[in-house]
């Protein structure tokens, strides 16, 4: 399988259209159980699912027009690396929205007070 990767990525360098559809293919399974992998280190409550992680990861990396992987072994570090900046992405926005990401300051001296001492 590893040569066949290599070979599809190669392919896809060459411009054939229908490789990439055959390298996602190839490589999906392996690709969720690395997503599996990256989400098992993650805080319990994660609503992200391995297929959808791995779907983003697909398109964070540009499906397969990027011809530059040089084998297996670079595409699949590539991968995980896309993953966990989706994930550390998505805790982040997930912190800003817990302590007021949305928020906006308001002066309080304009406002009226509705009880006067």
């Amino acid at each position: 399988m590893s040569d066949d990767v290599t070979l599809l990525l190669e392919e896809i360098g060459d411009g054939d259209e229908n490789a990439a559809e055959r390298l996602l293919t190839a490589v999906y399974e392996e690709l969720r159980k690395l997503a599996l992998s990256n989400m098992a280190r993650e805080r319990p409550g994660q609503t992200l699912q391995a297929t959808a992680l791995v779907h983003e990861a697909w398109m964070r990396l540009g499906g397969a027009e990027n011809s530059s992987w040089k084998n297996r072994g670079h595409f699949f570090g590539a991968a995980a690396q896309a993953m966990r900046r989706i994930l550390v992405d998505r805790a982040r926005k997930k912190g800003r929205q817990r302590r007021g990401g949305g928020w906006q300051r308001v002066n309080i001296a304009h406002l009226k007070r509705p009880f006067s001492p």
